[in-house]
């Protein structure tokens, strides 16, 4: 890929900073959530702020399946969670779903000076960053990602930071783009960033999320977003892309 695109950083609390090909990330757990539903065959996904918002657009749309969390957990009324691995097992085939959670559908709600929106995970970063390129060669806009999981003390950059990471080794074609996401998953190891996934089990954080949050380029498809106001909510609505790659 050429390595004249311009490439900048943006995270959530000024995501309306972020201008040109948005790149929203959340790979735990939101957006992988989003890959599995359309790997299942959902037609759509809403994405939403608030819990009530959600509730507000199933009214108008009763066949619509609710998923998300607030702090972690399966909100009342929600057909789904937040795992990837409940979403992997659902039967979701042309089902529209809106999904709210605490970091992920925030971002991509908040770029709203994006004129471009896409939404990412480890699971279709390659296919992403593909898309995105060939974005910004034909429209020479910037290319933004926007990573969304808060840092901590003890993780100041976190998977979503790393996605981009990876993504934009991609785009300015370094030389080992795995090797250098391999060595940043260590340091969640290290650091314990998995710790949900441990020998208590979680009926909100299934074991089997884990394989599937680290599936890396998984899924050849990219998710774009558009924004959209309804019944008075502003939500972005994701539909699935397949990408034709091609090496530069």
């Amino acid at each position: 890929m050429q390595n004249t695109i311009r490439i900048q950083h943006v995270h959530r609390e000024q995501d309306e900073q972020a201008e040109g090909i948005v790149i929203v990330i959340d790979v735990i757990r939101a957006f992988t959530v989003a890959a599995y539903a359309f790997h299942g065959g959902a037609s759509s996904l809403w994405l939403v702020r608030t819990t009530e918002e959600a509730l507000a657009l199933r009214e108008r749309y009763p066949d619509a399946l609710l998923a998300g969390e607030i702090n972690g957990k399966l909100i009342p009324g929600f057909e789904l969670n937040n795992s990837p691995h409940v979403m992997s097992q659902a039967d979701v085939r042309g089902k529209q779903i809106i999904q709210r959670t605490g970091a992920g559908t925030q971002g991509a709600v908040g770029a709203r000076n994006a004129t471009h929106l896409l939404v990412a995970t480890l699971a279709n970063a390659r296919a992403t960053a593909h898309y995105a390129a060939q974005l910004a060669r034909n429209s020479g806009l910037p290319i933004t990602f926007l990573p969304t999981a808060t840092s901590t003390a003890d993780i100041t950059r976190n998977e979503d930071d790393y996605c981009a990471d990876y993504m934009e080794a991609i785009l300015t074609s370094h030389d080992t783009p795995m090797d250098l996401l391999n060595e940043r998953i260590t340091r969640l190891y290290e650091a314990d960033r998995f710790s949900h996934w441990g020998p208590v089990q979680d009926e909100d954080f299934p074991e089997g999320d884990l394989e599937k949050i680290l599936a890396v380029d998984r899924f050849d498809f990219v998710m774009v977003g558009e924004r959209k106001v309804e019944a008075g909510v502003t939500y972005v609505e994701v539909e699935q892309r397949q990408v034709t790659f091609s090496e530069d």
